[in-house]
């Protein structure tokens, strides 16, 4: 079971609808009990901060958060300083321009 498919029935539990059937919970079900439903809903937030995330973390470059070798600040430096520009630089490192910009502040050659 994937997130989606976790966070719809975790959604159809939370408004006390069973998920296979559709049939709505007594009333005396343990699912129409407020503590149950106010868990329901934190997990069904939880769910969507985690798939945003997820998908947020699909369109970054793939090299975004990890650690910058020497060879590649050295390449990044030369690059920059032969005149490319943040977007040619960030997509030949394979990082985000936020990324590039910081570390071209921490060698000093942009001003923070």
């Amino acid at each position: 079971m994937n997130q989606t498919e976790a966070l719809s029935v975790v959604r159809s539990l939370a408004n006390g609808v069973d998920p296979e059937t559709g049939e709505v919970f007594s009333a005396d079900s343990i699912y129409q009990r407020a503590q149950t439903v106010r868990a329901l809903y934190a997990a069904a937030e939880a769910l969507e901060k985690s798939e945003r995330f997820e998908r947020r973390k699909q369109q970054l470059p793939p090299k975004t958060g990890e650690p910058w070798s020497e060879d590649e600040d050295r390449k990044l430096l030369s690059g920059f300083d032969a005149g490319r520009g943040l977007p040619d630089l960030a997509a030949a490192h394979q990082r985000t321009q936020t990324g590039v910009r910081a570390r071209l502040v921490k060698y000093g050659r942009l001003a923070a």
